[in-house]
């Protein structure tokens, strides 16, 4: 896998156009990745993040293939003009065993699935049981996690020949700690992401070492 960390302009116009708007944001950045006359692009997950410290913007990358992120040369403008390194990129492959303690955070969109149609969860605890869900499902378990709720958004309007479908969802953000217990398994779920909406700014897991055992 590759992670990518984009420091975005939040100046731009296309910017602006983008934080609003999660479907443009995806395809810009699959502009990174081979089309399906290449083999496709894989698994793409991301992230925005607010940057705390300097109030900007970043937009995190995970995907299976390696990026090309040259085409940013010809657009000066997208990205922050005053970060030292506002693209960076390297490759990412851990290893896990099981019982493996590990840092996370995780913008999910928790739902379940009714009558053919998807819900979101609007109760703590309802978003507390998705996750405990998908991480049976996903090889971990939670340890700790601490619940921030983002309300309702509007990540897409998705814009077809002769249609438009608009598509809202609930996002929630999880941090916490999880201990691996099927490593293999774990090592799917960090790869293919946790949820719906994974396209949209949804389900990836970002994990780093716990800081009392670091």
């Amino acid at each position: 896998m590759y992670l990518t960390s984009l420091r975005l302009n939040p100046r731009s116009s296309q910017v602006q156009t983008e934080v609003a708007n999660a479907y443009e944001m995806h395809r810009t950045l699959m502009r990174a990745f081979p089309g399906s006359s290449a083999g496709g692009p894989g698994r793409v997950l991301f992230r925005f993040e607010d940057d705390r410290y300097s109030r900007g913007l970043i937009v995190l990358v995970q995907s299976a293939k390696k990026p090309d992120w040259s085409f940013f040369q010809n657009d000066r403008e997208y990205l922050d003009p005053l970060a030292d390194n506002p693209c960076e990129s390297k490759e990412f492959n851990p290893r896990f065993v099981a019982r493996q303690r590990l840092s996370f955070r995780l913008r999910g969109n928790p739902t379940v699935k009714r009558n053919g149609r998807r819900l979101g969860l609007r109760k703590e605890e309802e978003q507390v049981g998705w996750l405990d869900r998908k991480a049976g499902e996903g090889g971990f378990r939670v340890l700790a996690c601490r619940i921030t709720p983002k309300g309702l958004q509007k990540p897409a309007k998705i814009l077809g020949k002769d249609w438009t479908q608009e598509l809202t969802f609930l996002a929630t953000i999880y941090e916490g700690v999880l201990e691996v217990t099927d490593p293999e398994r774990f090592g799917k779920t960090l790869a293919s992401g946790v949820g719906s909406g994974k396209g949209l700014g949804f389900g990836m897991v970002s994990i780093a070492p716990v800081r009392d055992e670091a």
